[in-house]
This record gives structure tokens, sequence and C-alpha cells, in this order.
């Protein structure tokens, strides 16, 4: 791997890798960004991409697909957490869990903390990142012997087509727009989304780096706005990711069913009476349950928080205005 030398990984942009890709990275032009290697702990191409991992000196165990770093021990939290409880949160009483990809575990990890949780399925495409992951990343692996979770190795769109109206909340968690992943930010992937998804239901998927990818997310949020009842756009800060800014859609499937309604109330009054004061309806950027400050020790939350949720939401004007100069304005 030419992106390994005297010591260091370094990823580069499109352009220094190869032919640029359309839609990823294409303004990512003379960057990169570079960890110290300790030690290199497994190199093979699988079925799909190249699999990296190698044991940094700063940042502990790193994971890189595609030349393209996918979490570090250090700061995987940040996004796992993001990802997992913008969704699950944004649900009263989520039961019935789908993640597509995440075969690091972390999702899995996140989704399992939930208490209403009885069953989590996990489509991956890759079973070499399942393996590398149990061996090398022991801290987001860790839930893969839970009895909840239902293990699918194969297409994540393929498994969708099979599996109509029902899942409470889905989580896209994806590696780049290339590669196996590449047709996890089309239309029609989205499609199968919302027909996978109970009425009521949340979607949650990777959203990209405003700093080098409004083309891509404008498309997305274009193409879910025409699907989905609510969308909203959010972002967090993941310092291994390139610019240090991951962005995240969520969605929300329609109008409450009476049935979720039902849980809505029961929610609001029996555990978080405080939000009766709160509560704007279906808005994934508020969020339907909130944490209190045990719920988050007990949950060993270490970035999300029921405010980060709201905050996330609230966006700098050069991404706010790049979604209005797209003729349409986010949900909230």
């Amino acid at each position: 791997m030419d992106q390994i030398k005297d010591g260091w990984f370094t990823e580069l942009s499109p352009d220094q890798r190869g032919p640029s890709q359309e839609n990823s990275g294409g303004s990512w032009r003379g960057q990169a960004f570079s960890l110290q290697i300790k030690k290199i702990l497994f190199h093979e191409k699988s079925k799909y991409q190249d699999v990296l991992v190698f044991e940094s000196e700063s940042y502990g165990n790193v994971l890189v697909l595609d030349g393209i770093i996918q979490c570090t021990d250090r700061d995987e939290f940040a996004y796992q957490e993001m990802l997992t409880h913008l969704a699950m949160c944004s649900h009263p009483c989520p039961s019935k869990v789908l993640i597509i990809g995440g075969g690091d575990g972390g999702v899995l990890r996140e989704v399992l903390k939930h208490e209403s949780v009885e069953l989590v399925t996990m489509c991956e495409i890759d079973q070499m990142v399942i393996d590398v992951a149990k061996k090398y990343l022991p801290n987001m692996s860790s839930a893969f012997n839970s009895s909840k979770l239902k293990l699918h190795v194969g297409d994540g769109m393929e498994f969708l087509k099979h599996h109509p109206n029902e899942f409470d909340v889905i989580i896209t968690d994806s590696s780049d727009p290339v590669g196996p992943a590449e047709n996890l930010f089309g239309k029609g992937y989205y499609e199968l989304l919302k027909e996978a998804l109970r009425t009521g239901g949340v979607l949650s998927s990777q959203g990209e780096c405003p700093w080098l990818d409004m083309k891509l997310i404008r498309e997305v949020v274009s193409t879910c706005k025409k699907l989905f009842g609510s969308v909203a756009y959010a972002i967090s800060s993941v310092p291994t990711y390139t610019t240090g800014l991951m962005g995240y859609f969520v969605c929300i499937k329609d109008e409450v069913s009476g049935h979720v309604f039902l849980q809505v109330i029961a929610n609001l009054f029996l555990n978080y009476f405080v939000m009766l004061f709160d509560y704007e309806g279906l808005d994934p950027s508020t969020p339907m349950r909130l944490l209190t400050e045990s719920d988050k020790k007990k949950m060993n939350l270490r970035y999300y928080s029921s405010e980060i949720h709201k905050a996330s939401f609230i966006l700098p004007e050069f991404i706010r205005l790049e979604f209005v100069a797209g003729y349409f304005e986010l949900g909230y």
C-alpha cells in the first residue's frame, strides 16, 4: 500500500489515490491526514475491499478500508454514539432495529444500550471486517455475542427487499460512497429503507462531510424529502475523519400511527413528563426520549446527550445556505 511510508499511514485525497470520485472528496485536493504506525496488525484484500488494521502511536488500533480511515480506538465513540442515538432517541420505544453495515460492531454496541430493544439485525456485506473487528477492535465488537443479535452477511439492498414494514429504527453505518458502499447513497436504497420501516420509524445514515461533499449531501436530502415525513441533517466532531466534521441524515417515516402515538404519550407521561413542555411532534432534531444523568452513566456515554442531540442540528450558515441554494429547506 503506497499510503504507508516511513512508519506513517497517510489518508490521501482521491486525486492522490487515483481517479477522482465525482461525488466523494472531489474538493479534497492537495490534502492528507497521517497517523504514525506502531505496528501493522492485519492487511489483506477481501472479496470487496482492502482491509488494514494497524496500532497507531496516539489513536490506538485503526481500521482502514480501501485507504480510508473508518474508526480508531480513541475517537470511535463520537461517531458511533451520534449515528446510533440520534435515531434511537427519536423513537418512543424502539424494539426491532436493523443495522446496515457496521461490521466493526460499534453501532451494535450502542443500540443494545437501549433496554426497549428486543432484536437487532445486522446486515454486513464483508465477513472479513467482522472477523478483523472481533480480533483487533474488542471495545467496538464486544456485543457480537449478544443473544439479541441476528447477523446476516450479505448485501444490504437485497436484504431490504425481503423485509417490508418490519423495523422501528434502521441505521446505515457505511463507508464512503465508493466500492461496496456506493449503492447506499442512491434513491433506490432510500426507497427500500422507507418500505422496511414501520410507520413512525426512524432512520439514520452516515452523512459524509459538509466541507467536501455538499453536492452528494444535497442530493440525498432532496431524495429523502420526497420520501419521508420529516428529514434533518446533523453534524458532529470526529477528529480522524476528513476535516474532523461528520454529518448524519436522520429521517422519520410518515405520521405517527395509533400504536406509536400511544407509546409517545406513555413515554412522556411515565418516564419523561418534563418533555410535555418541549414536545414538538415528529421532529428528529428534538429527542423524543430525554436521557438523565443516571441514564448517561449507565449507558457509558462519552459524546451523546439530549442537549448535544438538539445542538447537532443547528447548522453553520455555510451549510444551511447550501440547502437553501438547493431550493428546499430542512424540516426544522
